[in-house]
């Protein structure tokens, strides 16, 4: 393979058209360049270069070299130039992946902050197989993915219904950076003959419908909520979407749980309160390439994710991966 320093003498002498030009313009001595140049030409088989009376003039395979040449060279000041603006966030890419309830106040802050912040990088929020955020980001598919601990249970379904094995959370490759806890609320339309009261004992809402939702936007666990209510819920709705949710609560239509994440921006007919007992909480963390392949866009997207789940009525958890180094993958993505 070519050297780019024999590229930049081929380029030069064609561009000044003579040895002792090109020498000049690359600090070298004119019999430098010529030697250079006749190695060119003995590596590559072909004469590059006529002499002329005032200097020299590119062969036709000549003329084609200085142009590929120019071409690779311009190529490589670009990679440099591109790669070196990654490193300082001038420019790049940085690829999200949430869930709804994230992307109800959370995600669009954290993007507004990053925008301005670092104005250069392009942000995209992607859609991913909602059962296997964490393999997106293990395939290289999205650069972050926020998820929750529900998502990491091998058996969503197991999880929600029956005994299920503990929460997963280690996918090799991938680090999990817990960023808070969530505390689960109900909802109620303001019109609710429990709306006035500051916490609600679920057992008096034993006899409601009750809206569910996709995985992780669901009702959670069922057994604590089952317990709680002293019968299983009746769900006689489903809506994966928060501002179809709130809309059926106001309606009258049923009650729902709702994490801390979708409270900002709810509407005004329906309240949310605490429980009695308190459910589970729900744990969101960041997932992100390891910390040795992570790119500096996801890094700085979790500084200001950080930010915000700590300004936030969440309970913010101490920023530990969990990570496995070796081994097969385990756990739900």
């Amino acid at each position: 393979m070519l050297d780019t320093w024999s590229l930049r003498v081929l380029v030069e002498v064609g561009e000044h058209g003579s040895f002792s030009a090109a020498a000049s313009a690359l600090t070298l001595t004119q019999p430098a360049v010529s030697r250079q140049v006749a190695g060119l030409e003995r590596r590559l088989g072909v004469p590059l270069f006529s002499r002329v009376p005032r200097g020299v003039r590119p062969t036709p395979a000549g003329a084609v070299a200085i142009e590929l040449a120019r071409d690779a060279l311009d190529r490589l000041r670009a990679l440099e130039a591109r790669l070196a603006s990654f490193a300082g966030l001038a420019t790049g890419d940085l690829r999200l992946a949430a869930f709804p309830s994230a992307n109800t106040y959370l995600v669009p802050e954290a993007i507004r902050r990053f925008g301005e912040l670092h104005p250069g990088v392009t942000l995209s929020l992607r859609q991913t197989d909602r059962d296997r955020p964490l393999h997106a980001v293990r395939n290289g598919e999205v650069d972050l993915a926020l998820v929750t601990g529900w998502h990491l249970y091998a058996d969503p379904d197991e999880a929600r219904y029956g005994t299920a094995d503990p929460p997963r959370t280690e996918v090799e490759g991938v680090d999990l950076l817990p960023l808070c806890d969530e505390e689960l609320q109900v909802l109620l339309p303001a019109t609710h003959r429990l709306a006035r009261r500051r916490r609600i004992r679920l057992a008096e809402l034993g006899g409601e419908n009750w809206i569910d939702g996709a995985y992780p936007d669901c009702l959670g666990p069922i057994a604590p909520l089952a317990e709680a209510l002293g019968c299983p819920p009746r769900i006689g709705f489903w809506c994966d979407d928060w501002n179809g949710k709130a809309a059926l609560v106001a309606a009258g239509a049923g009650v729902a749980l709702v994490p801390t994440l979708a409270q900002p921006g709810l509407r005004r007919d329906v309240v949310v309160r605490p429980t009695i007992p308190a459910l589970p909480a729900r744990r969101l963390y960041a997932a992100t390439a390891a910390a040795e392949y992570r790119s500096p866009a996801a890094a700085a997207m979790l500084a200001v994710l950080g930010d915000l789940t700590r300004q936030g009525p969440t309970r913010p958890m101490p920023a530990r991966p969990t990570r496995r180094p070796s081994g097969n993958a385990a756990g739900r993505g």
